[in-house]
């Protein structure tokens, strides 16, 4: 079907949408690293309000590209209010891009893509973000070879390729960091977390499920204040950290998730997840009719190879002072003795980290964690 041409359509109708969604299954089907997403979550993410509080200040548009009635292509384009002021007042984000090795396919795409966006007055096109900073966010670039964590992308190596020929540059790589874990940090992380305990200024707590409500405000708040600053920060709202917690409540475990508190102050927060996609691989991307059951069993009591710690923040009063790095290490070294101990966990994965954020990058090099993935944003103007 090389050659033939092009059509493109936006995604409007159940029928559409559900293409949309089942290419990448088409796509990835023969990669060995892919861990196939749920379905069920693909759908809720596209879908609207009433499955995604992201689009209570953003609003998206997708499209399918077809050659001989086949798809052979998508990509979404999304206008958030939230970005708008947080990241530049004409920036528009594209993303979800999946594209059989083809430039004609890939500039038809971005061709709508982009119209799109300048008809909402947007200058400049960035991506891809599916459909936040706070879902997937970036190109893999490095590290096709290994399987992804849970919530972070997997894409296939000729994408790079098909973007930059677009024009588009890279503007901003975020990395991850991995680590072996079944054996102690090194003697500083010790020393640095044996004085802490003894000095007991610094509290590290795990959190309560029971108050989960009341534990995911502490967090918001810290989070918030820790990024404000960060590059592509856009805060979350609190429909949204309700939609999270619902979401990931299941997989969330109070050992995993620490607060750090200065004489009664939470200022600090870490949270670790199991690697749900270890439990998730075989399923297909279904949960239906079976497949449910089997994941609830599986999440009962896991026992995982890799543990992934998403989010790390302390508040802004205090970073870059040695109170923050204490902390820091604190609360991963209890982690990783959680980790190892009650979830059988072997390796850690932490990130996603931006190339240029340097105490938490200093922080992976006394671990001794390395890089082993590399996720690219690009930016052209429009």
């Amino acid at each position: 079907m090389a050659g033939g041409a092009v059509t493109i359509a936006e995604a409007t109708t159940p029928a559409d949408r559900k293409a949309f969604i089942e290419l990448i299954y088409r796509l990835y089907a023969h990669d060995p690293a892919w861990v196939p997403p749920l379905r069920s979550e693909a759908r809720e993410l596209i879908e609207g309000i009433k499955t995604n509080p992201w689009f209570e200040h953003g609003r998206a548009r997708y499209w399918l590209a077809k050659r001989g009635g086949e798809v052979v292509g998508r990509i979404s384009a999304q206008v958030d209010t939230l970005v708008l002021e947080y990241m530049g007042p004409h920036v528009g984000h594209w993303g979800m891009f999946e594209c059989v090795d083809d430039q004609a396919v890939a500039d038809a795409l971005f061709d709508a893509a982009e119209g799109w966006l300048r008809a909402e007055g947007m200058t400049t096109a960035m991506g891809p973000f599916s459909l936040s900073i706070w879902d997937e966010p970036g190109l893999l670039v490095d590290g096709f070879e290994r399987p992804p964590t849970v919530m972070m992308a997997h894409h296939l190596n000729h994408y790079a390729k098909l973007i930059e020929a677009r024009g588009y540059v890279g503007i901003k790589d975020l990395h991850t960091y991995e680590l072996q874990i079944d054996k102690p940090f090194p003697d500083i992380v010790q020393k640095i977390v044996a004085a802490s305990e003894k000095s007991g200024k610094v509290k590290t707590r795990m959190v309560d499920k029971a108050k989960f409500a009341e534990e995911a405000a502490i967090i918001l708040g810290i989070l918030n204040d820790a990024w404000s600053e960060n590059w592509g920060f856009v805060p979350l709202t609190p429909l949204e950290v309700a939609h999270v917690g619902v979401k990931l409540k299941p997989i969330v475990y109070n050992d995993l998730v620490r607060i750090a508190e200065v004489d009664g102050e939470p200022v600090a927060f870490l949270i670790a997840l199991p690697d749900l996609n270890e439990f998730t691989v075989d399923l297909g991307g279904r949960l239906f009719p079976f497949n449910w059951a089997k994941l609830l069993w599986r999440l009962r009591k896991p026992r995982i190879r890799r543990i992934r710690v998403p989010l790390l923040g302390v508040v802004k009063k205090l970073q870059g002072t040695r109170l923050a790095s204490i902390m820091a290490f604190q609360m991963i070294e209890y982690i990783r003795r959680t980790a190892v101990e009650n979830y059988g966990a072997k390796r850690g994965e932490i990130g996603w980290i931006l190339e240029d954020n340097g105490p938490m990058r200093s922080i992976a090099d006394v671990i001794e964690a390395e890089v082993t993935k590399t996720y690219r944003i690009y930016e052209r103007a429009l």
